[in-house]
């Protein structure tokens, strides 16, 4: 680590301490050439991918923007906030895990839909009414009859 004092690269490491959270540790260091003592931070580098929109455009990845929408998906239903935020956590794990740099809304709808057809029903044709944009009642009728067949074959 790069002294801010004198700019040598060699410092050892005085004490580490982690964050309340676990998340970020802490670190004194003291440098090997002038003995000046300085703090540094380290934390985990939460990569996530821009996505594409369907008009083509490209922005970053906005959770706050997956679990309002899954919120949307779930009103007056029996689900709880915590529910919604576990689904954005396996979003956001299965996207870093995936390592693309950049992905489409489609592939992000698809990974929750998946996730509310377990959940709940209700929520699943909500949130897949807007996603996939149903034109008419006929489309919306297909989905709930595809819903309805492998409920059956599940069984």
């Amino acid at each position: 680590m790069k002294c801010p004092f004198c700019s040598v690269l060699d410092s050892k490491v005085v004490d580490s301490r982690l964050s309340r959270d676990g998340r970020i540790v802490r670190r004194r260091r003291e440098c090997e050439a002038c003995s000046s003592r300085f703090t540094t931070y380290e934390r985990v580098e939460e990569i996530l991918p821009l996505v594409i929109k369907k008009d083509g455009r490209r922005e970053a990845f906005e959770r706050a923007k997956v679990v309002g929408g899954i919120q949307r998906a779930c009103e007056k239903r029996p689900i709880s906030i915590d529910a919604i935020e576990t689904i954005a956590d396996r979003l956001e794990r299965t996207l870093q895990e995936r390592g693309d740099k950049e992905i489409s809304t489609s592939v992000i709808g698809e990974e929750i839909m998946q996730e509310l057809q377990a959940m709940d029903d209700v929520a699943y044709v909500r949130f897949a009414s807007v996603y996939r944009q149903f034109a008419d009642l006929h489309q919306f009728m297909q989905e709930l009859k595809a819903m309805l067949k492998a409920k059956d074959q599940a069984r």
